[in-house]
């Protein structure tokens, strides 16, 4: 006599199952409105350095009345790489790079439009950032700029502008069809 163990279903992750039409809007949602937020975070920094809303720049360094944008925190950074952003701030092309980065990347993840190139641009601007923060006092490896950073690159992994923003639409242009990474 031959004895059958009973069969038991496959076990199954949350892996192998498809995501329902909820779950994929919900995790697009979530990534647009963090989208916006970064949007709303780079124009607002563009904001209030050219016009010295007195959040972050006081009236008097606005960039329209002759302020530098770069000079209170370039001037100010002294870890390993102090020497070489001391010697950047208040240069007037890195004022002019740094606002434009600003408004490009704010600009870009608000419309998501050139969301991949606005990420990039995004990332790479905040990685600067955290090596002016060097050392870090409150965590020896990460700090808010690098975990931003990690966001950035995640926006143009997923060209993140097709939720709540223009970014199909932007997709179907002739141009961005030839120039993917225009997406």
């Amino acid at each position: 006599m031959t004895t059958t163990k009973a069969s038991l279903p496959p076990v199954s992750s949350s892996h192998d199952r498809p995501r329902t039409v909820a779950q994929r809007d919900a995790g697009g949602y979530a990534i647009a409105v963090v989208r916006i937020m970064l949007g709303w975070y780079f124009l607002w920094a563009f904001i209030d350095k050219t016009f010295g809303f007195g959040f972050a720049t006081p009236a008097e360094n606005a960039w329209i009345r002759g302020g530098s944008p770069t000079t209170g925190y370039l001037s100010n950074v002294e870890g390993p790489f102090g020497g070489l952003f001391n010697s950047m701030a208040g240069i007037t092309v890195f004022d002019w790079l740094f606002q434009l980065g600003l408004l490009g990347i704010g600009v870009t993840m608000l419309l998501g439009i050139g969301v991949r190139v606005g990420a990039a641009a995004g990332a790479a601007m905040l990685f600067f950032m955290y090596l002016a923060a060097l050392p870090i006092a409150t965590n020896p490896i990460f700090d808010d700029h690098l975990m931003l950073a990690g966001v950035m690159v995640i926006m143009g992994l997923t060209a993140a502008g097709g939720v709540l923003g223009f970014g199909k639409r932007w997709a179907e242009l002739d141009l961005v069809k030839k120039q993917r990474w225009l997406i």
